[in-house]
């Protein structure tokens, strides 16, 4: 249940002159939630682009299954079970939550090209669409256009159609962002649920829920780690208080 599904060692990203991520080790596992905190400017979002092959790095290696994939796009990335979500919504507006979920799962399918054609008959992926829409909170809002949601629903749906290309790792960059307390509570709680299958990488800011469900915390500060452990851990690292939460050392 917990052995190692995803494995960057030794990774680092340069533009240029500069160094945005410098020699990151992260595992993710299935079971747990791995959070990636840090100030802006300190090389989370790059690490998700890197992991998920949107970026190409400038060193080190990523495994999945133990399985080289250093060298993947992100598109073979993808088929291979690795799904994540964008600091902007993804989605298609003008269509229903139905809609986008369906292209989300007849892309995994061998007739991918049909991807237009009707799916009324094809029972699968009706079955499919519904249960990942059901595991989002959104069944009651399948007929509804992406464009009627709420914000927090939206990214609720952007799940939805990440899980019904199958993924296995879920890599979601500040999936709670500009949510309200109703809808941050319910996305804390559908995090909870997905980790119980899913091995996750969470970058997000809202640290109350980063520590009601990180199993794993991992600090970065200018590109490069600065503290990783136990949410216990993390929240008495004097280093993590001075670099990231801003308190400063007691000397005394």
């Amino acid at each position: 249940m917990n052995d190692i599904v995803l494995n960057a060692r030794g990774v680092s990203k340069r533009f240029g002159g500069l160094l945005a991520n410098n020699n990151l080790n992260i595992q993710l596992q299935t079971g747990k939630l791995h959070a990636l905190l840090g100030p802006n400017g300190a090389g989370k979002s790059t690490c998700i682009n890197l992991l998920s092959g949107d970026l190409p790095v400038s060193g080190g290696r990523i495994e999945l299954y133990g399985k080289d994939i250093t060298q993947l796009s992100n598109t073979q990335r993808s088929k291979l079970g690795i799904g994540r979500s964008y600091q902007r919504t993804n989605i298609m507006m003008n269509f229903t939550v139905f809609e986008n979920v369906r292209l989300a799962a007849q892309s995994r399918k061998p007739e991918a090209w049909k991807i237009l054609s009707s799916v009324s008959n094809n029972t699968k992926i009706i079955d499919k669409v519904s249960a990942c829409v059901a595991r989002a909170g959104l069944e009651s809002k399948i007929d509804r256009l992406a464009s009627a949601l709420s914000h927090g629903e939206q990214r609720q749906l952007e799940i939805a159609m990440v899980l019904a290309t199958d993924a296995k790792v879920l890599l979601l960059d500040e999936p709670l962002a500009g949510m309200g307390a109703q809808e941050s509570a319910c996305m804390v709680e559908l995090l909870i649920q997905l980790k119980q299958d899913h091995a996750i990488l969470l970058v997000e800011h809202d640290m109350d829920a980063v520590f009601a469900v990180a199993d794993e915390i991992t600090v970065m500060v200018n590109g490069e780690v600065l503290e990783s452990g136990c949410p216990n851990t993390i929240k008495q690292s004097e280093k993590v208080k001075v670099a990231y939460l801003g308190e400063e050392e007691d000397n005394a």
